[in-house]
């Protein structure tokens, strides 16, 4: 019991740091403030109110991918390109599949759930914003 305790405690240390590593201060993806928030029970957000549901917003560099992860999760990603981020026309799209993020430039894809690279030429993730869910409200920020 105390093996698995100590392998959990280790697995949920490494995923802190993948985390602080995708939004280290050396991504290419400029910081900007960013300050949302969003009702995804307003029938306007009928898209999120369904896990796996996402919506494009206004916000960040070049708008926001919100998902909806698990019922109280939501994970919000920025819409530019790792690969290309002065590229204005390098804006990432959610594919058909819903669980992908691809630019039109450079064809990179990411993982909307967290997003991880899938397919380069992008080696950076996109850059993920906080998103805390109250059951009422979703505030997105960094």
């Amino acid at each position: 019991m105390k093996k698995i305790l100590f392998l959990l405690l280790v697995l949920s240390v490494a995923a802190c740091k993948k985390s602080n590593q995708q939004n280290a201060g050396n991504n290419p993806v400029q910081s900007i403030p960013v300050s949302l928030t969003i009702y995804p029970n307003d029938p306007t957000n009928f898209k999120i109110q369904a896990i796996g549901g996402w919506m494009y917003f206004s916000g960040g560099l070049n708008g926001i991918v919100v998902y909806r992860k698990t019922e109280q999760d939501f994970i919000a990603v920025e819409r530019t390109s790792s690969y290309a981020p002065s590229n204005a026309k390098a804006k990432v799209w959610v594919m058909s599949d819903n669980f992908s993020l691809i630019d039109s430039v450079s064809q990179s894809r990411w993982r909307i759930f967290d997003g991880s690279v899938t397919k380069g030429p992008a080696t950076w993730p996109l850059r993920l914003y906080g998103a805390v869910y109250d059951g009422n409200a979703l505030v997105i920020r960094n």
